[in-house]
C-alpha cells in the first residue's frame, strides 16, 4: 500500500476531529487572543497535551482496562473539561472589564520587527524603561498544554480515530497512520491559534480597543457557552 495514503488518513481524521469539537477551539481562542503573535505556541502546546492525554487514556484502557474504571475516568474529564472552559471564559471576561489600575501610553517593542502600540504595565524607578510579556506566554502556554492534556482524557471515543489501524496489512502502514494523525493535531490547531492571534495582534496594533474588547468579549463568551452545555450534557 503506497505509504502516502495512511499518512493522508492520519492527517484528515485528526484535523477534522480538532476543528469538529467546538470544546478545542473554545479552549484555545482566549489564550490565542491574549497571546496575539505568540498565539502559535498556544496551539502548539494544546497540541501536545492533547496527544499525551489520549496516548494516557489509551494506555490505561490497554493495560488495566480491567481495574481501572476507565470509562468513569472519562465521564468525569468530560465534565472537569466543561468546568475548566467555564473558568476560562470568566477569566477572559475579567481581563476585559477589570479596573486599570496602571496606566497606558505608546511605545515600541524593538524585538523582531518594531512595533508601536499602548497596553498598561508599571514603570520602575530606573533610567531605562524596559518590559516583558514572556511570565503572562509562560504560564498561558502551560494552561493550554494542562487543557490539552484533559482533553485526550475525556472521551473513549477517541478510540474509535485508531480503527482505521486495524485495517492496514503493515505494521509500517499502521505507524504512518498514527504519525499522520498526531501531525494533523498539531497543524489544525497551531493554524487555528495562529489566524485568531494574528487578528488579534492586528487590531490590538492598529488601537482599535472597542474591536479587540469585541474580540476577546466573543472568545469568553464562546468559552462559557461550551463550558455550560459541556457540563450539562456530560
Amino acid at each position: 500500500m503506497d505509504t502516502t495514503f495512511p499518512l493522508t488518513a492520519g492527517l484528515i481524521a485528526s484535523m477534522l476531529h480538532v476543528i469538529a469539537g467546538p470544546d478545542h477551539l473554545a479552549a484555545v481562542a482566549p489564550f490565542a487572543i491574549e497571546s496575539k503573535r505568540k498565539a502559535w505556541k498556544i496551539g502548539l502546546f494544546w497540541g501536545i497535551g492533547h496527544l499525551v492525554g489520549m496516548i494516557a487514556i489509551g494506555l490505561l484502557f490497554a493495560i488495566f482496562r480491567e481495574i481501572i474504571p476507565v470509562d468513569a475516568i472519562s465521564q468525569y474529564s468530560e465534565q472537569l473539561v466543561g468546568i475548566v472552559l467555564v473558568g476560562l471564559g470568566c477569566w477572559s471576561l475579567y481581563r476585559i472589564f477589570k479596573k486599570r489600575r496602571h496606566h497606558k501610553h505608546l511605545h515600541v517593542h524593538t524585538e523582531h520587527a518594531p512595533v508601536i502600540h499602548s497596553h498598561e504595565h508599571q514603570h520602575e524607578h530606573n533610567p531605562t524603561h524596559h518590559h516583558q510579556h514572556s511570565q503572562t506566554l509562560r504560564q498561558n502556554n502551560l494552561a493550554s498544554f494542562s487543557i490539552g492534556i484533559l482533553h485526550g482524557l475525556a472521551g473513549i471515543s477517541h478510540f474509535l480515530l485508531f480503527l482505521p489501524v486495524l485495517g492496514f496489512e503493515t505494521r509500517a502502514d499502521s505507524i504512518t497512520y498514527i504519525i499522520g494523525f498526531a501531525a494533523g493535531i498539531l497543524v489544525a490547531m497551531i493554524t487555528f491559534a495562529f489566524v485568531i492571534g494574528r487578528i488579534a495582534s492586528v487590531v490590538k496594533n492598529g488601537h482599535n480597543e472597542v474591536f479587540f474588547n469585541g474580540i476577546r468579549f466573543a472568545g469568553g463568551l464562546f468559552a462559557l457557552a461550551i463550558g455550560f452545555y459541556w457540563i450539562f450534557s456530560s
